[in-house]
């Protein structure tokens, strides 16, 4: 439109950004520097008489109403993780608005015919020498979807305590895919050679297969090949695969550190959605067709597969000792942010929780790159961290850990080491499920938002409750999990798979 008729319609023809909502300030630093010819505007009564060429408001902060009818046409939206994307009416802006990654709103389903991006499989890998073989020894191959270093969440945690604990008796082969910037740490000690791969590029949305997408994302034909070769060469006794989604990779035996279609489950029963549907039957499908042995964390994952032995998770009760209290009043989450449950569970406790919590410092382990999959907001008298190389500091100032896990599959590690610290803990159900806990002797258990926040606050006044907690859950921490213990356990599942 030429500038006269601007001038004759009482707007200004240089156009304007507008900014709606709440909490523009962020918005603006980012987008000044992009629009340094256009005046900026973020109190919308200064815009009599402008005309509105970009109209910018952040998703959930209550602007949208404004901007539309300010500019329709020129909409700018941000969403949590600060992803900016113009508004249409098309499905892309659609999954925007509903969460969906800004780099995963364009893609398609492998069948799409029309799809821009595929998925790529690198032929890539990295092998590393270690230890020297032993005469004698049987070779087992473990498959697993990260290299177990550092010890930053669960899962790197059990691969290697019981990778340890199996190297006093066999020759270990370690098949994964890495990231940039993996470290090795100590593990080279006990195995005998790593394969390293690259991540496949998984490019498809997450809902367009009918297996799991995660099933997909670690779909390797240079590893399957690698490990055919390798087992030839090598004479495996036997191939582990670690998580159900690697399963494809063996016939042997498969760990379920979850029981992922048991999570969905829970996810299912609380949303009634056509996507939580889905989610629960495709990983029911997928893990019930799983053919190999399974080993599961506790007796309530027993039944869920079939052919299942039970070896628990457990925890370094040489590392994780019991120090006495710090003064204050210290409470503990640890969760990487990668697990979408541990989010799910960080933000009950933050959202719904913490406000009917006073006088108390809560300290939060997110895990590393954590903002990328949560960024919460900043909230008084709490601390968040991302990675850290050693949590035993933290259990040790710490009055209290919670483990607020609303749905959950398998066992939670970071309450086993918060029982062999000797630190009273307050948990949901699900939270402390599988490890043998009781509410009021050595745990205490609440699952509502209010009964929470008095268990904490209970505890937190009496400390001669705390100890008395404490001291029965490490108790029992030394009775059941220690991973020395747990490793023997393999061992013996795997000279009778052998024989």
């Amino acid at each position: 439109m030429p500038d006269w008729l601007w001038k004759l319609l009482g707007k200004n023809p240089c156009a304007v950004v507008a900014y709606f909502g709440d909490d523009v300030e962020p918005l603006t630093k980012e987008l000044r520097p992009l629009e340094l010819s256009r005046e900026h505007i973020t109190d919308p009564r200064l815009l009599r008489g402008k005309r509105v060429g970009l109209a910018v408001f952040r998703l959930g902060g209550g602007g949208f109403w404004r901007a539309f009818r300010h500019a329709p046409h020129k909409l700018l939206a941000f969403n949590e993780r600060g992803e900016r994307h113009h508004l249409r009416l098309d499905i892309a802006s659609l999954l925007f608005c509903r969460g969906v990654e800004l780099d995963r709103i364009w893609l398609r389903p492998w069948w799409w015919p029309w799809a821009k991006e595929r998925s790529k499989q690198s032929k890539q890998s990295t092998t590393l020498a270690g230890r020297a073989l032993t005469e004698g020894r049987p070779r087992i191959a473990i498959v697993a979807p990260y290299f177990p270093w550092p010890l930053g969440h669960g899962g790197a945690v059990r691969i290697y305590s019981l990778l340890k604990e199996a190297a006093k008796e066999f020759d270990i082969f370690l098949y994964c895919f890495a990231e940039d910037g993996t470290t090795f740490g100590p593990v080279m000690d006990f195995v005998h050679q790593a394969v390293l791969f690259e991540m496949p590029r998984y490019r498809e949305p997450r809902w367009a297969s009918v297996d799991p997408p995660e099933v997909r994302e670690f779909r390797s034909p240079a590893l399957r090949e690698r490990l055919a070769e390798d087992r030839a060469l090598f004479a495996f006794a036997l191939v582990q695969a670690e998580y159900t989604h690697l399963a494809p990779y063996t016939n042997d035996l498969v760990t379920a550190h979850d029981v992922t279609y048991d999570l969905y489950a829970q996810i299912h029963a609380r949303e009634q959605s056509l996507s939580s549907w889905w989610n629960l039957w495709r990983w029911r499908r997928f893990e019930r067709g799983i053919k190999a042995r399974s080993i599961v964390m506790a007796e309530k994952d027993a039944p869920l597969l079939s052919d299942t032995t039970i070896i628990p998770n457990g925890v370094n009760l040489a590392r994780f000792n019991p120090t006495p209290e710090g003064d204050g009043s210290r409470v503990l989450f640890i969760g990487s942010f990668r697990h979408f449950p541990n989010v799910t569970a960080f933000r009950f406790l933050a959202e719904q929780v913490w406000p009917l919590v006073k006088d108390a410092q809560l300290e939060v382990v997110a895990g590393p790159d954590h903002t990328r999959f949560y960024d919460p907001p900043a909230m008084p008298n709490v601390t968040i961290h991302g990675f850290l190389a050693d949590v035993v500091p933290l259990y040790q100032r710490a009055n209290i850990v919670v483990s607020p896990t609303l749905v959950s599959a398998g066992t939670n590690l970071k309450v086993l080491e918060a029982m062999a610290m000797e630190r009273a803990i307050v948990s949901t159900t699900s939270g402390c499920a599988g490890l043998h806990l009781e509410h009021g002797k050595s745990v205490l258990i609440a699952d509502a938002a209010e009964a929470f926040a008095a268990a904490i606050k209970s505890l937190l006044q009496d400390a001669a409750q705390r100890k008395a907690l404490a001291e029965r859950a490490r108790t029992t921490a030394e009775a059941r999990f220690d991973w020395r213990a747990i490793g023997k356990q393999q061992a013996a599942l795997w000279r009778k798979f052998i024989r």
